[in-house]
């Protein structure tokens, strides 16, 4: 997210002398983009954060391909056998180039640090109770909460009360879409939500014990480093990089006269997607206006949808935890009784998530075992 903020204590200017009370020099540690030509944060810690005194061996992660029939999937998530922390119990659903997607039932804080040193990741927050801890401070998040945690990053997730979590794993960064900021980086009037909604880490003092392990998430799995101090031995930080959170509940849904197309609903982007949410909202208000969506050809563009809660008006069948994937070169829309059923209604009352990506996505075998294989048939309807 692009604006700036200042946590802890920092030297009136960057890359100068600035010492403890004895004279220690603290160590400058920049974390930035794309070299040194995008966003960026300057941290200043205690130790040395390069110090790592072990390198571990790699757990190779491989996303096995389920090769199927192209056609619509139906997938029931809460039948996956996972569990553990919010690294180890994801199990990866769809894939390509540009994403991972898994879901996780996350029973148990985490023991380790965790980077992800390939990917931007997303956790969306389908339920529970937690505190993500960074080197940047903590985030409290709770149902409803996006987690935006840029590659780098270093953070542990503990929890309170056991969370589902969608997570999102982007080849690049997650922003707010282009079309609701102004050249400079703000988002406008007109944007369904602003900077006043998001959650920005709380500092917290400085972490000085070690060693600490920290496991990084590269493409090919897991890699464990151990560092001789722990990476949270910050006594302050500014700049524009940083982890944060928003909730699903602060989105105000742009609505209209005639049905709004799903556009209207994007809440962020990265390289090769675009990630939307449905949120309870009027219905449109013209008098002879199909509340139902109306079908819609994948031409260009893979459809993930994940179902949080409330009524799903456009179909049957679907519960909390479902995910229909509606793949590019077929059409897909409401069930034709679903669009009778809508007429006149004057509101929905529904939360979702959906993701679309550019390029083909690939199944998992995991899918393999929740998936409703009829699932393409239930838009015969009766007759």
């Amino acid at each position: 997210m692009p604006f700036y903020q200042k946590r802890g204590q920092i030297p009136n200017k960057r890359h100068i002398q600035f010492r403890d009370d004895r004279g220690n020099l603290y160590w400058e540690e920049l974390i930035s983009r794309k070299g040194f030509s995008h966003i960026y944060s300057n941290v200043y810690h205690i130790h040395p954060p390069t110090a790592v005194q072990k390198v571990g061996d790699i757990t190779v992660l491989p996303l096995e391909e389920w090769h199927q029939t192209h056609r619509h999937h139906h997938l029931k998530t809460r039948g996956l056998d996972h569990k553990g922390d919010a690294v180890t119990s994801r199990i990866p659903l769809f894939f390509n180039s540009d994403v991972i997607l898994s879901k996780a039932h996350t029973s148990q804080s985490m023991n380790s640090l965790y980077r992800n040193g390939h990917h931007d990741e997303c956790l969306f927050v389908h339920s529970g109770k937690g505190t993500l801890k960074s080197n940047f401070g903590t985030l409290a998040l709770t149902g409803g909460d996006y987690a935006i945690i840029p590659r780098g990053v270093i953070w542990q997730l503990d929890i309170e009360k056991p969370m589902e979590l969608l997570v999102v794993e982007t080849a690049g960064p997650i922003e707010t879409p282009d079309r609701y900021r102004n050249r400079l980086g703000q988002l406008l009037e007109h944007s369904p939500f602003n900077e006043r909604d998001i959650k920005t880490p709380q500092y917290e003092n400085p972490v000085s014990d070690g060693p600490i392990e920290v496991v990084v998430r590269l493409v090919q799995g897991l890699q464990s480093y151990e560092y001789r101090h722990h990476p949270f031995d910050i006594v302050g930080w500014d700049g524009c990089y940083f982890p944060w959170a928003f909730n699903v509940n602060d989105f105000m849904p742009i609505t209209g006269k005639v049905h709004q197309p799903p556009p209207v609903h994007q809440v962020f982007q990265a390289p090769g997607l675009v990630i939307c949410n449905f949120v309870p909202r009027i219905f449109d208000y013209h008098p002879e206006a199909v509340p139902a969506p109306y079908a819609h050809s994948n031409v260009d563009s893979d459809e993930i949808l994940y179902y949080v809660s409330g009524d799903f008006m456009s179909r049957r069948g679907i519960e909390e935890g479902s995910i229909t994937y509606h793949p590019a070169g077929l059409p897909h829309g409401p069930q034709p009784d679903k669009i009778e059923e809508s007429l006149g209604t004057k509101e929905a009352n529904e939360i979702a998530v959906m993701v679309d990506t550019f390029h083909p996505l690939k199944m998992t075998n995991a899918a393999a075992d929740i998936d409703e294989s009829d699932y393409p048939l239930s838009w015969l309807g009766n007759s």
